[in-house]
């Protein structure tokens, strides 16, 4: 049911990142946060109270992938301001990186499940996925917290750099787990 709703909330992101007001930033982040946490509560309750299902597993990591992928587009079409963001190449950059990832990892695990045996092992999901994934949705909460920030205060600042920072920590993050994936899924394909 918070997978559910997880991919529910990302038309109503779409339609309030775009309307006028300066409070889209917050009610943006703030929607993007609980997508989060839904989505660690999902998962943690469904295993603490033994409630797992193939749609859920299933669902769970595209409703993740959905939600950072709209994230990050939205970011792409109307860039973050302020005196911390310039290099307007980053976001792009990172949103192809990550979205690319993610298609291609998708595409190796059906492969893998399809496969079967040791190679369905060899792509199953690790905490380097999980640190990218964590490192992507704070990068990802400061960008969009931070998107018309104008201010030059510590604060404004440090948030946008840290969201920067973050995004490419993540960015390559995401390169190392394609490789770590794909080097463990080509040992199995002939």
């Amino acid at each position: 049911m918070l997978t559910l709703m997880r991919v529910a909330v990302i038309p109503v992101l779409v339609v309030v990142y775009f309307l006028p007001g300066a409070w889209v930033p917050s009610a943006c982040a703030g929607m993007f946060v609980a997508a989060a946490i839904t989505d660690f509560l999902d998962g943690y309750l469904a295993r603490k109270w033994n409630e797992t299902s193939a749609f859920g597993a299933f669902l769970d990591p595209v409703a993740d992938k959905l939600m950072v992928t709209a994230a990050l587009v939205l970011l792409c079409t109307k860039l973050p301001t302020g005196p911390a963001m310039q290099y307007p190449l980053l976001l792009p950059v990172a949103a192809l990186v990550i979205i690319s990832r993610e298609i291609t990892v998708s595409a190796v695990r059906e492969w893998a499940a399809a496969a079967g045996g040791e190679a369905k092992n060899a792509v199953k999901v690790n905490s380097l996925g999980k640190w990218k994934t964590a490192t992507q949705m704070v990068a990802l909460t400061l960008l969009l917290l931070l998107r018309d920030a104008q201010e030059t205060t510590g604060v404004v600042v440090a948030g946008q750099i840290a969201g920067a920072g973050l995004l490419f920590i993540a960015t390559a993050l995401t390169i190392v787990s394609l490789w770590v994936y794909m080097s463990a899924a080509l040992k199995y394909m002939k």
